[in-house]
């Protein structure tokens, strides 16, 4: 089960990556580290709907604040794409990129932990709710309008 990951931080990354394999081992986490390579990622699922991502998890940094803005704007004008729900990982706890990336009808908005212990804590409480207590859509491309 694909998630992407759109991480401009390598080393965040990998933090990610390890969390994700202890907390969600059945999911395939897909990294890419730019705005440009998610949508050729997700253009690429067109083509192949079992490549679809059941979410994204979005850095709001990339580097800039901008790059997701435009992200978030692409994904959501798409009608396949904004199907896919997306959650915000940003190490701002600042009041403007709250509102401003919910506006883009993301699904959740997380500060990023900052150990390891805590990211731990943070996938397992992501995993009981988006894989536990939330029924996503079932992916397919043919029915999407």
């Amino acid at each position: 089960m694909p998630i992407l990951v759109v991480e401009d931080n390598a080393d965040q990354w990998l933090i990610i990556r390890s969390a994700l394999a202890q907390c969600f081992p059945e999911v395939e986490p897909i990294w890419v580290n730019n705005p440009m390579q998610a949508l050729k990622y997700l253009e690429s699922c067109l083509s192949d709907e079992t490549k679809l991502p059941r979410l994204i998890l979005l850095d709001l940094y990339l580097p800039r604040r901008e790059d997701s803005w435009i992200l978030l704007e692409a994904i959501k004008s798409n009608s396949v794409y904004r199907q896919v729900p997306i959650v915000v990982l940003s190490g701002s706890q600042d009041h403007d990129d709250v509102v401003k990336s919910y506006t883009f009808s993301i699904a959740s908005y997380i500060v990023k932990p900052i150990t390891y212990h805590q990211w731990l804590t943070c996938f397992y409480t992501f995993r009981r709710y988006w894989w536990e207590s939330v029924t996503l859509p079932q992916r397919s491309l043919k029915s999407s309008v």
